[in-house]
């Protein structure tokens, strides 16, 4: 049950990548707004995630004007993250060509977040993005992605991202060497207290300048789990103007 249940949530996260529109959906963008970014918005999915969970965030980004696609990862975030961003890297570079971008912002949940930050560290990404929002991406790992700790089976069940994002790894060493946001990236980072897969909550934060966002700090009522850090409308509002280069103003009561 406990193993369900958390591949359930991943696949959340993952999900919103199945649905992924290609880049020659992203060349018929909607009139962006005025107070819309000139950078297409990329929604990068989380382990196991398929697109149509993501849509309801690229529904909301489309009404204010934004062009989106969302990506979801190769084989859905199961294999090697290192491979996933080498893949998401041909992403980025098809939606700039359809686009006539020189920048894309990134909106990565979970995994999305690690394959993004990946991408950018290290594989020429910092040039291309211009923001960089992620949402519950357990950049220091999670006691959570040991899933034998809690069934005594194996080591994450052979899934090698889920080792990957396992606190102490060697992927995450090597991901969090040096500088935490290097390049001229705006970065922002929102975690959850009611996070039940990014544990501590704390690793979903980013050092070395980020604009760190715990949801609670602003409004201590808020529930909001993991899978609902997509959904959540004062976590919408947190993106809408991290996308904006706006100062932390998140709407409590937003739907």
């Amino acid at each position: 049950m406990l193993l369900r249940k958390i591949l359930a949530a991943l696949t959340v996260s993952a999900a919103a990548a199945l649905a992924v529109p290609s880049p020659a959906a992203a060349a018929a963008p909607a009139p962006l707004t005025t107070t819309a970014a000139a950078h297409p918005v990329v929604v990068v999915g989380g382990l196991s995630g398929v697109a149509l969970a993501y849509e309801p965030l690229a529904a909301r980004l489309r009404a204010d004007g934004y062009r989106v696609s969302i990506y979801e990862l190769p084989g859905l975030g199961f294999g090697d993250i290192t491979a996933s961003a080498r893949a998401f890297a041909g992403y980025v570079d098809q939606v700039r060509a359809a686009t006539g971008a020189a920048r894309v912002d990134v909106v990565g949940h979970s995994e999305g977040g690690l394959v993004s930050r990946y991408y950018i560290k290290y594989l020429g990404g910092a040039t291309k993005i211009g923001r960089y929002i992620s949402l519950g991406s357990p950049q220091y790992g999670t006691y959570v992605a040991n899933i034998a700790a809690f069934l005594g089976v194996g080591n994450c069940l052979g899934i090698v991202a889920c080792q990957q994002m396992t606190i102490g790894s060697s992927f995450l060493a090597t991901l969090n060497s040096g500088d935490d946001t290097p390049g001229d990236v705006r970065w922002t980072a929102v975690r959850t207290l009611q996070d039940e897969l990014v544990q501590p909550v704390g690793n979903a934060s980013l050092a070395d300048g980020a604009t760190n966002v715990l949801i609670q700090d602003w409004c201590l009522l808020r529930v909001v789990g993991h899978v609902g850090l997509v959904l959540d409308g004062t976590t919408y509002t947190v993106i809408r103007g991290a996308l904006t280069d706006s100062p932390v103003r998140p709407d409590c009561f937003a739907l």
